[in-house]
């Protein structure tokens, strides 16, 4: 069908960009050095696309992350880069058919882990203001692990406060600092794994062994700001014009329909006011008319993808497949 005739809002992705960014990626750090992380996309077919370019391992956010890629014959190396107590959740993924990892930062975690059956590990180290221990604290928690009969893997530290930042300069240097934090733990804990970075420190970081980069292969504004990305905005929001004012339009698509915590979407030919629950206002520098498609650029992918069902890929104004978001929710 024409892109036109979606009913909006839906969201989108141009497919040639799409898999430019896949290609990109794959050059730059090509095989096991990247463990995509799911939570940006949310979709196995996705993911199968990464693996089938030589990404075997991937990273997850939620239970229901590993348990679909499992389902979906992709569980060669999953890790859930997250702390999990709930018995039920770590039961299951105990019982897939796949390798699981979980990230761990405390006894309670690891306990809770080791009684689900959970055999694997990573010591989760506080490198900015998620999730992790100290680094004095590392060595503990991996003797911990190992006197329950489980396989520390290494170590693992997310420098998110870095992501987002633009000046390129700034974000070399908070995440040396932080990987200096990481690389002290791992001296302490051993194995194989030092695991971290994402899209915006995927070549900056040289210090961990593998990444966990997602959003490269839809991007959001939050990326497409630093100038030293190579990646395409792929993923849009297709809205309609649902009501004209003298100054300003109103489009349909609004907060239930985009991740908003890094701000406002961003449409090309016109200033967004802002977003309510159902709508959108906008300022156009070229006029729209009731009826009228247009395309916002949304702001955050990852909590943007958690709010549709589906993913339209879109050539040449055509919608050419339909991918199920399959692995939202927890």
């Amino acid at each position: 069908m024409d892109i036109e005739e979606v009913s909006t809002p839906a969201l989108c992705a141009d497919l040639d960009y799409l898999e430019w960014n896949l290609q990109t990626m794959a050059e730059r750090v090509p095989g096991t050095r990247l463990r995509p992380h799911v939570k940006a996309h949310k979709m196995t077919q996705l993911a199968a696309r990464q693996h089938a370019l030589g990404h075997t391992g991937f990273t997850c956010a939620t239970a229901r992350e590993v348990l679909g890629l499992a389902e979906a014959g992709l569980g060669t190396d999953l890790l859930l880069a997250n702390e999990l107590l709930d018995p039920l959740r770590l039961s299951a993924m105990a019982r897939c058919d796949a390798r699981v990892t979980i990230a761990v930062d405390s006894e309670e975690t690891i306990l809770a882990a080791h009684a689900a059956g959970i055999d694997e590990c990573v010591i989760d180290i506080r490198v900015g203001f998620r999730c992790g221990c100290e680094v004095e604290e590392a060595p503990f928690l991996a003797d911990l692990a190992r006197s329950k009969g489980m396989n520390v893997r290494g170590v693992m530290g997310y420098e998110g406060h870095a992501m987002g930042v633009v000046d390129l300069e700034k974000r070399q240097d908070l995440t040396h600092r932080a990987m200096e934090r990481l690389l002290s733990a791992h001296e302490l804990v051993g194995g194989d794994l030092i695991t971290g970075a994402g899209t915006g420190t995927h070549l900056i970081n040289t210090w961990v062994n593998e990444v966990q980069a997602g959003s490269y292969v839809l991007m959001d504004t939050a990326y497409t700001s630093q100038l030293d990305q190579p990646f395409k905005q792929a993923l849009f929001l297709q809205s309609t014009v649902i009501s004209k004012a003298k100054d300003f339009v109103v489009c349909d698509a609004g907060l239930k329909a985009q991740g908003m915590d890094h701000g406002n979407p961003t449409y090309l030919d016109g200033e967004i006011m802002f977003c309510s629950d159902e709508h959108t206002n906008i300022i156009p520098t070229t006029p729209l008319q009731v009826g009228d498609q247009i395309s916002l650029v949304p702001a955050h992918v990852d909590p943007t993808m958690a709010k549709h069902e589906i993913l339209h890929l879109v050539r040449g104004g055509k919608v050419v497949d339909q991918w199920n978001i399959d692995l939202r929710h927890w």
